[in-house]
């Protein structure tokens, strides 16, 4: 059913495309009614507004916090207008009908990611707004709200199409759209005020996200997807500006997101680093003095599985890395930056999506991680642990010598990458083989061996790249079959968290083969 709009009120922070909605609207005949700025600003459009005082026959107060509370301006949005009661009663007490709500609220997002101090994030947030939208929205059937200027066009086009009416399935959609606008807003503002707080997971878990795009299509082509901001203020992905290329696809921001964490992991400002990630996991990771060598050493690890992987890397990008990048297919490359020349060789790439960061992201920035189960969801804290080398313990006879424990803890950050269960061998600062994702521990470290072996053989080499290298495991080795396994492959040390009721018994295994291991004391399983 179509309902015609006689009486605007629209209280707007974000004035984006309001000329052009209000005189839309006189177009039509309505009369705006508005608060404070807005007011004012309708003003000097040269366009007629009456003051939403002048509806409720009392002043702004309080520094504006108490101006639309009132019966006057929810009676007029909540009145039912077929119904004789709600019609008596708003005639008895001279309330004039609001048709129309158009509002979007105070900028509580953006003042906290903005870094504003405790009384003006306390301040954008919006009490009037939510409620006169949640009154408009659950009203739908008489009255339309609008929360969003990107919204505005197809008001604009619906009273068109209906002679200055809205029908009841435009109306609808924006009432849902308004609901969970108040729902993402409230949310922001109570997980900023669970923050403050020592419990990061509260008794009521609320998640919120704004649509930034909706994708082709999901993991496989049958799927629907979307990608959602939320304010958890981690740099990420969707940080990124997309200097060229394709648009991203649901996979390739997984897999961006994938490479971005693990690459986050090495400071800048110790070595160049660089991350491959093919299907989530990386199959190629190395640090070294430029970015240029740092990809030629994550690229040998597994040259195979790279084809068609997403690149990053925790330095801006120069026309070295750039030139080797661009021999072979890639996907999608994130770096802090890219120099021209380097803008200029991978432009060449018409399909090669490039993504440039504003800065990295901090390894060790705690926040909350949900995943979705059937009729629930999983919530923890983010993997954020560090290692402490002073921490670790040498439970061999064989303690690993400096050399050795550079690489032993340079594969322990990147098996906190890997799918469970995870084996990664490394060697002077670079993946030599990566086991990800197995049912068992000991099929992980076989596959591991195995792309090693198919690495080497491409490179003319006999052995496997692993041969000489360290093994880091995510979690205890149940049994010592793991243990011949690494020395097997000709490793010479091992990082494991220990923990396991055969310890013993693993302990022994690597002393018979000469195997200095160390214990960390902590697990990094990833699912």
């Amino acid at each position: 059913m179509a309902q015609k709009i006689s009486r605007a009120l629209i209280s707007v922070s974000d004035k984006t495309g309001l000329e052009e909605l209000v005189r839309g609207l006189v177009r039509h005949g309505v009369e705006i009614v508005s608060t404070g700025g807005t007011a004012a600003i309708i003003r000097s459009y040269g366009l007629d507004v009456r003051d939403v005082s002048d509806i409720t026959g009392f002043p702004e107060i309080m520094d504006g916090r108490v101006k639309t509370l009132h019966p006057h301006v929810h009676g007029g949005l909540l009145s039912i207008r077929n119904n004789a009661q709600h019609e008596a009663a708003r005639l008895k007490h001279g309330i004039e009908l609001i048709d129309l709500l158009v509002v979007n609220l105070y900028p509580f997002e953006e003042t906290l990611a903005g870094g504003g101090s405790y009384q003006d994030i306390v301040e954008n947030i919006d009490v009037g707004g939510p409620a006169m939208i949640r009154a408009a929205a659950k009203n739908h059937a008489d009255v339309t709200v609008v929360v969003d200027p990107a919204d505005y066009g197809k008001l604009q086009a619906e009273m068109d199409a209906h002679d200055g009416a809205t029908e009841q399935t435009f109306r609808r959609a924006m009432a849902g759209k308004a609901f969970a606008r108040t729902a993402s807003y409230d949310g922001a503002i109570a997980r900023w005020m669970e923050s403050l707080t020592d419990n990061p997971l509260p008794e009521f878990l609320v998640v919120g996200g704004r649509k930034v795009q909706g994708l082709r299509y999901g993991e496989n082509p049958h799927q629907q997807a979307a990608v959602y901001r939320t304010d958890d203020g981690r740099v990420s992905v969707l940080d990124a500006q997309q200097v060229q290329g394709k648009e991203l696809s649901y996979n390739n921001i997984n897999d961006a997101d994938a490479a971005l964490e693990a690459v986050s992991e090495f400071d800048p400002a110790d070595q160049a680093a660089c991350v491959i990630v093919k299907h989530a996991n990386p199959c190629g990771v190395a640090i070294a003095g430029s970015l240029r060598e740092a990809y030629d050493k994550a690229l040998a690890c597994d040259p195979v599985s790279a084809f068609g992987g997403i690149l990053a890397f925790n330095r801006k990008l120069d026309g070295a890395a750039a030139e080797a990048i661009s021999r072979i297919f890639t996907e999608v490359i994130l770096a802090p930056g890219a120099d021209n020349e380097a803008l200029r060789i991978l432009a060449q790439k018409k399909n090669l999506r490039v993504l440039l960061l504003p800065k990295m992201p901090q390894a060790n920035q705690g926040s909350q991680q949900v995943k979705t189960i059937a009729g629930g969801l999983l919530a923890q804290t983010r993997d954020a642990q560090t290692l402490d080398p002073a921490t670790l313990r040498v439970v061999t006879k064989l303690a690993p010598d400096a050399r050795q424990m550079q690489d032993l803890l340079f594969a322990w950050k990147v098996a906190k990458h890997v799918k469970s269960n995870a084996i990664v061998f490394a060697s002077h600062g670079a993946t030599t083989g990566i086991g990800a994702g197995q049912m068992s521990r000991i099929d992980s470290t076989r596959i591991a061996v195995a792309k090693s072996l198919d690495a080497a053989k491409a490179m003319g080499l006999q052995q496997p790249l692993c041969h000489g290298s360290v093994m880091a495991s995510d979690a205890f080795f149940p049994f010592a079959d793991g243990i011949e396994a690494a020395a097997e492959a000709g490793a010479v040390a091992i990082i494991q968290p220990g923990g396991a009721l055969r310890d013993d018994d693993v302990i022994k295994a690597a002393d018979a083969h000469s195997l200095a291991m160390v214990f960390t004391g902590i697990r990094h399983f990833k699912h």
